[in-house]
């Protein structure tokens, strides 16, 4: 039996999480096996409030009382996640877009009938007997650089998650298994070389000058998000969380931020192909170290179901002031090209300057070349637009 399996088998939560959100027997029933009656009556209670609210949240379409009914007592066969574990953050935060989350990569099956439907709405058609394609990357120099010039596109990120085989999501991690997650992560990426060679900094112990270069940089994600907490996947915080960078900060991994990894390539200007080759480049030279969580059907496994399939998110921070005023004419580009259109600091914030936060909104049924040459035919058209718009 492998270490991570005895951890996982023979350790018990030590942590209480931050209460208004989580308490102990929430987190506990991980390391548990029945739901004990306060656990259902506070699931019971925190429905009845979701369904008389307003909220518009994915969660609150999909859970109707009989699919609640029928799931409220299960739990997944080996982490023995909750029901509570994947709607606790929605039931908390009415005005989640989503307000699920899945504990384990059993959930997803175990909790079909909650996650199937959500994630056909979510991903467009991507219905319940479909099956995410076999990954295939393709070339970055499919894809020419957008604007040579330097007229519209300030900079260009593409990222995905990864998840570790045979380890549980955020809710369900112990304090030891971040420390074993970290362990596994931070010797695999210390390994790179190239254009990838790093360091690796936990963020347990950081200096305090390694910190504030980190945050000038805009690198360093930190903890309160209040949908993450309530989902259970700010535990034990800082404990296993830690960031790599390579030598020229274009090659970026987040360790147990949200997912076990999130694997970012990024730089000014507007050259797409360039940065999804670096990220590309990164995933298999990992690969070849670490054993990713992978469905058949599903593709790569995430804690947020948005993020399945290629999980794949690539976005441009653009200039687009006349489109700006025109926000029919963008949205509608937009939809067109399955865009997604966020402020200059993502969502729920600004277009400061005309600049937008433009990135793909599917992930799922199409290959990860695909997802790539869809974003870069949107972008290519929102340019086009922006020139014609006055």
């Amino acid at each position: 039996m492998s270490l991570h399996t005895k951890s996982r088998f023979g350790l018990k939560i030590l942590g209480i999480c931050t209460r208004r959100l989580l308490n102990y027997r929430y987190a506990s029933q991980c390391s548990g096996g029945e739901i004990d009656s306060e656990v259902l009556n506070e699931m019971e209670d925190g429905y009845k409030r979701l369904a008389a609210s307003d909220s518009k949240s994915l969660l609150k379409k999909h859970l109707t009382q009989e699919i609640f009914d029928k799931l409220k007592s299960k739990t997944t066969p080996h982490f023995k996640s909750t029901l509570l574990h994947c709607i606790n953050s929605g039931l908390c935060n009415h005005d989640s877009g989503v307000g699920v989350y899945a504990p384990d990569p059993e959930a997803y099956t175990v909790f079909a009938d909650l996650f199937d439907p959500l994630i056909e709405d979510y991903h467009k058609g991507f219905c319940k007997t479909a099956k995410h394609p076999e990954a295939s990357y393709g070339q970055g120099s499919d894809f020419e650089n957008l604007d040579p010039e330097g007229k519209y596109i300030v900079s260009t990120r593409v990222r995905c998650g990864r998840s570790i085989k045979g380890f549980p999501f955020n809710p369900c991690l112990t304090e030891f298994e971040y420390h074993e997650l970290q362990c596994l992560i931070s010797s695999a990426l210390n390994n790179l070389c190239g254009e990838h060679k790093g360091k690796f900094y936990p963020l347990t112990g950081m200096d305090p000058a390694v910190q504030k270069q980190l945050i000038d940089d805009h690198f360093l994600f930190k903890e309160g998000d209040r949908f993450l907490a309530a989902a259970g996947a700010s535990r034990f915080w800082p404990t296993g969380r830690g960031i790599f960078h390579n030598e020229a900060k274009t090659f970026l991994v987040w360790c147990n931020e949200e997912d076990h990894m999130r694997i970012i390539s990024m730089e000014k200007g507007g050259d797409l192909g360039k940065v999804y080759d670096r990220m590309i480049a990164g995933v298999e030279a990992l690969a070849e170290q670490l054993d990713f969580s992978r469905d058949e059907r599903l593709g790569n496994l995430t804690f947020c179901p948005t993020n399945l399939g290629t999980s794949i998110r690539a976005s441009v921070h653009i200039k687009l002031p006349n489109l700006t005023k025109n926000p029919k004419d963008l949205q509608k580009l937009a939809d067109e090209y399955n865009l997604q259109v966020r402020g200059t600091h993502g969502e729920h914030s600004e277009a400061k300057g005309g600049v937008h936060d433009i990135s793909n909104l599917r992930r799922m049924g199409l290959t990860e070349q695909e997802t790539i040459k869809e974003m870069h035919d949107g972008i290519r058209a929102l340019i086009a637009a922006e020139g014609k718009t006055k």
